[in-house]
């Protein structure tokens, strides 16, 4: 693995394998990553971080191949540097998450997730918001279920996982057996039923993912490690089935439920309404 530190730090960039890179964003509490995938004719970029940092010269120190830019969703954290990309590449994204992508996002409400409390290393005690704001982007087009992008020796295929919220997709490479899960599925805290989350689309999203074929094999995910260990993928299905079906949290507080599952977590607004068979 070859990892190194660029544009000021703010990134940390390893080739996991060749022709697939991580993008780190490692002094923000949410260690958000971006994948480059890198094939014979062409790359796609999965995600675009929080927007602090210039992505797109990180990019362009690593392939100078044609470039889409798919975003898994439109939380703030993975289209944050979308537009340094606008004009330059196609910008893909599900039709349900893209009048998101096309709001952006106010620096009054970054100032929320980009405060001091949230950054740490040589950013620590940094007020990033004061100068940061996320201008919305008119994506190129759209992506859905089962579409594939050709990069010429390596193809990814679309897979439709919501939950985490509407309109997540995550990239599978079937002939690596390489799951990009992006915000559905990774070692932390899964917010499965918080906000504009879906606990009984997110319990079909984790099935869907434990029963693909092959197994997976390198699990690549948008936060906690990466890559994830592939075996936590059944134990996460299992748990949000038990969830579903009446199991009590480890603990509660602020209206917020935790079921502690070790390696992950998964947090509901509580009192969950309708839990069995919801």
């Amino acid at each position: 693995m070859d990892a190194r530190n660029s544009n000021g730090s703010w990134f940390r960039t390893a080739e996991l394998e060749p022709g697939v890179f991580v993008i780190e964003e490692p002094w923000h509490d949410e260690r958000v990553k971006s994948y480059l995938i890198t094939g014979s004719t062409g790359a796609v970029l999965l995600d675009t971080g929080t927007g602090v940092g210039d992505l797109r010269s990180e990019i362009q120190g690593l392939t100078n191949l044609p470039l889409t830019v798919v975003l898994s969703h439109a939380h703030w954290d993975h289209i944050g540097s979308t537009h340094q990309f606008a004009g330059e590449a196609e910008i893909l994204i599900h039709p349900d998450a893209a009048d998101e992508l096309r709001a952006g996002v106010s620096q009054k409400r970054l100032r929320r997730y980009l405060a001091p409390a949230h950054l740490s290393g040589p950013f620590a005690g940094a007020d990033l918001s004061r100068s940061l704001a996320i201008p919305g982007v008119e994506p190129t087009g759209f992506v859905e279920a089962g579409q594939t992008f050709g990069l010429g020796d390596r193809t990814l295929e679309v897979l439709d996982t919501p939950g985490h919220t509407a309109g997540l997709i995550a990239l599978w490479e079937r002939a690596t057996a390489t799951l990009f899960s992006t915000d559905s599925a990774y070692d932390g805290a899964l917010y499965a039923q918080m906000d504009d989350s879906d606990l009984p689309a997110y319990h079909a999203t984790l099935d869907l993912l434990a029963s693909l074929e092959p197994r997976p094999r390198l699990v690549l995910p948008a936060h906690g490690n990466s890559p994830m260990d592939p075996r936590l993928l059944p134990r996460m299905r299992e748990a949000m089935a038990s969830l579903r079906h009446g199991q009590q949290p480890s603990s509660v507080a602020d209206d917020v439920a935790t079921f502690d599952h070790g390696e992950f977590s998964i947090l509901v607004a509580w009192p969950l309404a309708g839990a069995a068979g919801a």
